[in-house]
């Protein structure tokens, strides 16, 4: 039966691109709802994941937060609770059998409201949280994720049905086997939830000076705690994160804004643009503005 389902996964997303032609990714009438599919490996591309069940029906691919890479194929799905930098690329696919996968965006403020209505909510002790993990794809979870993008071949009904299913999928998220993990990310007041407010503040002015105090005291803990727990959540120090959350913005701003190597540089809060182009390269590979014009040439996978 999860292999069926599986295939039937694999079968929508494979009918919906053909279908709908054009280019990878595909952003569909559903909000929060991208389908992926590949017909070749690909080179590992630099990305900002924000919270989403990542599905892979058919292939393999791996994603990288920090340094700490997590490899994922057909049948299992990465799940990601918290905004931040990441890499990742496609490792089996062919025209035969391409890459078929789904990206389904989750709101941490419904997973809230299903945890107030459970009966009995997950455990959340145990080992420290993570923001990032990988886990089997099967039984109701699949079939959420299937209803899903069948609900494409019905546009009338995407309005009133579509919400039902995403919440369906946090509630199964929830009551799963990783469940207490993904609660601890969602659940206001503890400590998980309160660095991922400081987190959320990071993010939001990442071009700013970082004062490690003030977001320590955004999460309520002492700095050397919220260092350690950010570590533990993202797999990367908070000057990693803004760094990385800067070189991608500055690479957004080159390739859709045609921005300067010097503008994007001083744009995102670097002083001197000599260092802004020699972190740039060692993160994606190759000085900005040769990465500029090549990446403004190729569409980029999400």
């Amino acid at each position: 039966m999860w292999s069926r389902a599986l295939k039937d996964l694999a079968d929508a997303i494979d009918r919906y691109t053909v279908r709908a032609g054009g280019e990878n990714p595909w952003f569909t009438a559903i909000p929060g709802l991208t389908l992926l599919r590949s017909e070749q490996p690909k080179p590992p591309a630099q990305r900002l994941s924000k919270p989403a069940l990542c599905v892979v029906a058919q292939g393999a691919k791996w994603a990288s937060f920090g340094g700490k890479q997590y490899e994922y194929r057909a049948g299992q799905a990465l799940v990601v609770s918290v905004e931040m930098p990441s890499a990742g690329c496609v490792t089996t696919a062919s025209k035969r059998e391409p890459f078929l996968g789904a990206i389904v965006e989750f709101d941490l403020a419904v997973m809230r409201q299903i945890v107030d209505e459970l009966a009995a909510p997950p455990d959340v002790t145990g080992e420290a949280a993570r923001s990032v993990f990988v886990t089997d794809f099967a039984g109701p979870l699949a079939d959420c994720v299937l209803r899903l993008v069948r609900l494409l071949d019905t546009p009338d009904a995407i309005p009133a049905l579509a919400p039902l299913i995403m919440r369906e999928i946090c509630y199964r998220l929830l009551t799963g086997p990783h469940g207490g993990e993904v609660l601890r990310v969602a659940l206001d007041g503890n400590h998980s939830s309160r660095v991922v407010g400081a987190i959320h503040h990071l993010r939001k002015r990442f071009t700013e000076p970082m004062r490690v105090a003030e977001l320590a005291a955004i999460a309520k803990l002492s700095p050397s705690a919220f260092h350690r727990q950010f570590k533990s959540l993202t797999s990367m120090t908070p000057l990693q994160f803004q760094k990385q959350m800067r070189l991608l913005e500055a690479r957004r701003l080159m390739v859709a804004e045609a921005a300067n190597v010097e503008t994007a540089a001083f744009a995102v809060g670097y002083e001197s643009p000599s260092q802004f182009s020699r972190e740039y390269s060692r993160l994606f590979g190759t000085p900005p503005k040769r990465d500029a014009r090549t990446i403004g040439a190729i569409p980029q996978d999400a």
